[in-house]
């Protein structure tokens, strides 16, 4: 339910918090929209680390943060980590932002 409708939760609020906290920083944002916007919504750590200026440890730490916070699912393949977004949550958080068009009835 948008929370221009009817107020969040205290529940809701304290889940949905931990993902907007997890995407408020740009390097996550980006694994997120990297990985999201894949064929199939979902990448190889290898095929991540190459976006970015910043060591392997430092990539893998945010993808934790990102999976801590139910945003994405990972899966262990021979040597390699898949991260795959996780829909459900994504469009939680995209139907509580949902803003009705100007003039329609809330």
């Amino acid at each position: 339910m948008p929370l221009v409708r009817e107020p969040v939760g205290s529940a809701a609020a304290t889940e949905l918090s931990a993902a907007f906290k997890a995407l408020g920083d740009p390097v996550r944002l980006r694994l997120l929209s990297l990985i999201a916007s894949r064929d199939g919504g979902e990448a190889c750590v290898c095929e991540l680390t190459d976006s970015f200026d910043l060591s392997a440890p430092t990539i893998s730490h945010h993808l934790r943060v990102l999976r801590e916070a139910g945003l994405v699912g990972s899966e262990r393949r021979g040597t390699w980590v898949h991260y795959r977004a996780e829909p459900t949550l994504l469009r939680r958080l995209s139907e509580l932002l949902a803003v009705p068009a100007a003039g329609s009835v809330a």
